[in-house]
């Protein structure tokens, strides 16, 4: 039997908006209309979801992450607290002509987030950037390209440093981790060995 979602009552979730089995949506959160949120997901106080974006199961956002429109996130993703996942390439308050821009004057250009990453707290992924599967952003990064699979980047602007496990540890160079010792296989070593 499924479990319902629990949604505080200071929430603000769009009728429109569908909420997954057992998601727990906490206080002060706002999910705007036509947003999927998945099954089994935290959504921590203050966490802002903005209209269309796509959240898939068992993901994590900490305290006061903010997702933009056009932002897709897969399932297993961790977000840690006051990150922000933007949207706008070229952001303006106005147009060239001086009026407010409306929705028909920018392009969304949304952030993805594959399987099982992890953002660490306080980072800033620019529009537009995929962050890889199982790859994890450091905290406070500014993360100005896209990361790969498995990828290990810190830093402002964020670089590759190395590449990590599903468990989190670190690869060696020859693919093996240094937590579970897990073997992971298809170009680590090469691409650990560049890293350095």
């Amino acid at each position: 039997m499924a479990q319902a979602s629990r949604i505080h009552r200071t929430a603000d979730v769009s009728v429109s908006a569908s909420v997954g089995d057992a998601t727990q949506i906490w206080n002060e959160v706002q999910v705007r209309d036509g947003a999927r949120i998945g099954s089994e997901c935290v959504l921590g106080k203050g966490v802002y979801v903005d209209v269309g974006v796509v959240i898939g199961d068992r993901v994590k956002l900490e305290n006061r992450v903010s997702v933009f429109r056009g932002a897709r996130l897969a399932s297993g993703v961790f977000v840690g607290p006051h990150t922000c996942l933007l949207n706008d390439k070229r952001p303006r308050a106005v147009t060239p002509d001086g009026r407010p821009k409306g929705a028909e004057d920018w392009t969304v250009s949304g952030v993805s987030i594959k399987e099982g990453a992890a953002v660490g707290g306080g980072c800033t992924i620019l529009p537009g950037v995929t962050v890889g599967r199982f790859a994890m952003v450091g905290a406070g990064s500014v993360v100005t390209r896209d990361v790969p699979d498995h990828g290990l980047v810190v830093g402002n602007p964020a670089r590759l440093i190395g590449y990590v496990c599903e468990c989190g540890g670190r690869l060696q160079v020859d693919g093996v981790c240094t937590v579970c010792s897990r073997i992971h296989r298809g170009g680590f070593e090469q691409l650990a060995r560049a890293a350095s």
